[in-house]
């Protein structure tokens, strides 16, 4: 379960923030209430794209970092290939 209180599986499409994106949605002490869980946006790479939806935040991750979960990496790269750049955009 992420921080938005969502439970979800290695096989969904689902994303982390880094800690300034998830802060910047905060409205209260509780993260199940951040205004960005449950968004989707769009992660590009080399002609393929990714819908994922926000369930957690990523701590370790730098600022402007998404965390993928395997399923969405997967769909826009190969685990061989560790960090990957990507565009993307709020939907």
């Amino acid at each position: 379960m992420g921080s938005c209180g969502i439970t979800s599986t290695d096989s969904d499409f689902i994303v982390a923030l880094n800690k300034d994106m998830w802060q910047a949605g905060m409205i209260d002490g509780n993260p199940n209430h951040n205004t960005l869980c449950g968004k989707k946006l769009t992660a590009h790479r080399g002609g393929k794209s990714v819908t994922v939806t926000v369930t957690d935040m990523c701590p370790g991750c730098a600022s402007g970092d998404l965390d993928l979960s395997p399923a969405a990496f997967n769909a826009l790269a190969s685990p061989s290939e560790g960090r990957v750049g990507v565009s993307w955009s709020w939907n």
